[in-house]
């Protein structure tokens, strides 16, 4: 049979499209997955089901055939786990079996679910559910019966006068871990950072760190390691929980895009098995390569493919392809005068392809004008994979202040000393390092108290 048009991995006919409105929307691909015999597609609108029409559940055949699921509702959904036990997947609101058989979670339709996470003590039969308010259920896999547990804004201590936007759950060796990226200018400025990184061991709940997180992910209980992305003014950030020794450890990486630093455009960039075994990850406009596993509780940097301006809400392995869903055009209530349709498309490819888009390159580092203690080492800082590197240090004592700058160029956690670089009062000191100069994780210190930057840009 004669197959579609198809333009650089594009196909026209596999848009998924809503409605003008009223209301006017935006229609965002949340979530892919290749199960039972298609590729499951389902997009969502701006804010609840109240807010736009014409999303919803799709599936793909091999002839690239598309249809819309009759089951399909118009909502907020990016959540998508396949449950083994009971052999269904979790897909918005919706459940499906082996046979392609959908059924709905009626009480959750408004609900604008962005994670679907096993249950910690009773996974044959329940699963968590996480919405983008922080709304916490767990649901019955077998009557779809959902009960309300927690609301985690209360929980986490979200200020009232910000938007909670939970992003992503995951769960793995006893915790629940979830991810609300809230930050608007309120948050860069220091007045109260509203983001949350949490994990709850069914118990309480305890937060990681207070700053916007994005995604939360991990291979199960296959390389002991769970991994979360977020940002601060700094630089992106990857947070990793290692099982060997219970602990998490901070990472810093470049940021890719300064677009992505509002909570309303880091759209759920993902962290996802697209190989075997082998993770990609979406992080603040940059693909990674990133490995699952952790040697002596330590990653070996994850590097870096190409630069992007992509907001990709899901991807997915599918019939040998990599399958890439977006956000497109957004005329949500009128706010982009220049966009009539709400509409995205899907991009066919191999992963190998995503090396050919843009070259590598960010900016970013551990300190935007923190307060630094004498001798204390900062965050490490992602230093492979770039070509060009320069060093920015700046700060804010009376006196001189030298930096030590160190190197781990074998990604084991030891670190080397580079160079020390003494900057003056008021002075700003740029360093240059060799072309093509590399190691996996780079980190610097000071030699007395000071509020200081110090910033990389990668070119």
């Amino acid at each position: 049979m004669s197959q579609p048009l198809q333009i650089s991995g594009i196909y026209p006919s596999l848009a998924l499209k809503a409605q003008p409105g009223p209301p006017r929307t935006e229609c965002g691909v949340g979530a892919l997955f290749a199960w039972a015999d298609r590729l499951w597609v389902i997009s969502y609108v701006s804010h609840k089901s109240a807010s736009g029409v014409g999303t919803g559940l799709y599936e793909i055949d091999d002839d690239l055939r598309m249809v819309k699921h009759p089951q399909s509702r118009v909502g907020t959904y990016t959540n998508r786990m396949l449950h083994w036990q009971s052999n269904q997947l979790f897909i918005g609101p919706h459940v499906i079996d082996a046979d392609r058989r959908v059924r709905s979670i009626e009480s959750l339709v408004e609900v604008r679910l962005c994670s679907t996470m096993r249950h910690l003590h009773d996974p044959e039969n329940r699963v968590y559910m996480l919405g983008m308010e922080g709304e916490f259920y767990e649901v019955d896999v077998h009557t779809l019966e959902a009960t309300f547990l927690a609301d985690l804004t209360q929980e986490l201590g979200v200020p009232d006068h910000k938007y909670a936007h939970f992003k992503a759950g995951y769960s793995n060796f006893g915790h629940v871990v979830v991810a609300n990226n809230s930050y608007d200018e309120r948050d860069f400025r220091g007045d109260g950072m509203a983001g949350r990184l949490a994990e709850w061991d069914g118990g309480r709940w305890r937060i990681i760190e207070r700053a916007p997180f994005i995604e939360v992910n991990g291979r199960g209980d296959f390389s002991g390691t769970i991994f979360a992305m977020g940002w601060d003014q700094a630089s992106a950030i990857l947070q990793v929980y290692t099982d060997g020794d219970g602990q998490w450890r901070r990472y810093r990486l470049p940021k890719g895009s300064h677009c992505f630093d509002h909570m309303w455009q880091t759209e759920w960039p993902r962290i996802r098995e697209v190989e075997h075994e082998r993770f990609l990850m979406d992080c603040h406009g940059i693909f990674y390569e990133l490995s699952p596993w952790a040697y002596g509780n330590r990653i070996w940097a994850p590097r870096p493919i190409s630069t992007h301006l992509w907001v990709l809400g899901d991807f997915c392995a599918w019939r040998g392809l990599l399958v890439l869903g977006a956000d497109n055009a957004s005329p949500h209530g009128g706010a982009n005068h220049l966009a009539g349709e709400p509409q995205s498309g899907l991009w066919f490819g191999k992963t190998d392809d995503l090396w050919g888009f843009g070259k590598p390159a960010g900016q970013g580092g551990p300190w935007w004008r923190a307060a630094v203690r004498a001798g204390e080492a900062s965050d490490p800082y992602l230093m492979s994979g770039f070509e060009h590197k320069t060093l920015h240090l700046r700060h804010g004592a009376d006196s001189n202040v030298r930096f030590r700058v160190e190197v781990d160029f074998m990604g084991d956690g030891e670190w080397a000393g580079y160079t020390e670089l003494v900057v003056a009062p008021g002075a700003y000191v740029p360093h240059v390092f060799p072309t093509g100069y590399s190691a996996h994780w780079v980190r610097l210190s000071a030699d007395r108290d000071c509020r200081a930057s110090a910033y990389f840009t990668y070119t």
